[in-house]
Order: C-alpha cells, then sequence, then structure tokens
C-alpha cells in the first residue's frame, strides 16, 4: 500500500515537472514518458543516496583532562551549599549541592550536609586529576567552614582559603525624613 501511494507521487510530480503545449498534452510523448519512468531512477538518483549514507552513530569517547590544580567556589547561603570546581580559568569542571546530595529541606542547611556536598564535588573533581585547589567562600550560610574542612578531608589539599562575601558599603540611599 505504501509503495503504491509513493509510486503515485511520483509519476504526480513527473507529470507536473514535463512542459506542456497549448493543447495541454505534453510534448514528448508517450514513449518519453516510458523513459522517463524508466529514468526516474536516475532522475532521483539524490535522494536514494542521501538515505543510503546515513551514519551509525555511535558512542562519542569523552576526552578527560588531567587537571592538577584549580578552584573550589562555595556558596554558603541560608537554604542550602553549592560547591564548585572549576580549573584555573574558572570554566566548570563538576559541581555538588546539599540538595543533590540527598538532604531535603531544613537539613540542606546544616553543616553536615555541607560537608557531604563538598566531598562529592571532591570525588567529581579527582576523576580530572585534581590534587590542589585555592579556595573562595561566598556567603555566611552555616556549612562555609564544614565544606571547607569537607574539602581537605576527602583528599584535595587546600592551598588558600578566600573570603569573597559581598559586603554593603554605604548601603543603599536613606528614607527621605518623615515630616510631622
Amino acid at each position: 500500500m505504501f509503495l503504491k501511494v509513493t509510486e503515485k507521487k511520483k509519476n504526480s510530480e513527473e507529470k507536473a515537472a514535463r512542459p506542456t503545449d497549448s493543447t495541454g498534452s505534453s510534448q514528448a510523448g508517450s514513449r518519453s514518458t516510458n523513459s522517463l519512468s524508466a529514468n526516474s531512477g536516475q532522475a532521483g538518483q539524490a535522494k536514494p543516496a542521501a538515505k543510503s549514507a546515513k551514519k551509525v552513530k555511535g558512542k562519542k569517547r569523552k576526552i578527560r583532562r588531567i587537571i592538577p590544580r584549580g578552584f573550589a567556589h562555595i556558596k554558603a547561603g541560608f537554604n542550602n551549599t553549592i560547591v564548585t570546581i572549576t580549573d584555573e580559568n574558572h570554566a566548570t569542571l563538576c559541581w555538588a549541592t546539599s540538595g543533590a546530595s540527598g538532604f531535603k529541606g531544613t537539613r540542606k542547611s546544616t553543616p553536615y550536609a555541607a560537608q557531604v556536598a563538598a566531598k562529592n564535588a571532591a570525588e567529581k573533581a579527582k576523576e580530572f586529576g585534581m590534587e590542589m585547589v585555592d579556595v573562595f567562600v561566598k556567603g555566611i550560610g552555616p556549612g562555609r567552614e564544614q565544606a571547607v574542612r569537607g574539602l581537605s578531608a576527602s583528599g584535595i589539599d587546600v592551598d588558600s582559603i578566600t573570603d569573597r562575601t559581598p559586603s554593603a558599603h554605604g548601603g543603599c540611599r536613606k528614607r527621605k525624613p518623615r515630616r510631622v
């Protein structure tokens, strides 16, 4: 059934492509119609060739870079702790959070959850050959110090710890004084 439908479509396309004279009949005649249908394989050769040129896609191998030194960015919020390991260009290699480590609700904001998140990030970073990190801590959440301890406990050397917590310097403009 499917073949018949496609043959009908081909025949109708061939008829539409043929030039016609003023009487509406094709100029080529019936003999050339047979030759066109015989040569239809040649005329549409690009389409079957394109179908047969499909490549079988295999799994692409991931190329793991060996990066012995990098940075660990720790964002310690009140509700969650995010640990991101980057290379020396600050391109992210791996990350882990308290929530992704299996903690939910108020347990995400505990120091222990931050330590587990840091250990998970360190294990992922070891696959890249990470041995030493400079740590940047941002935020004032409860897991900020424990996350640094989790990194060092997992076998990655902590070279330096820098506090990058944003602080207000003058703050917003005060509201106008109230007139009574």
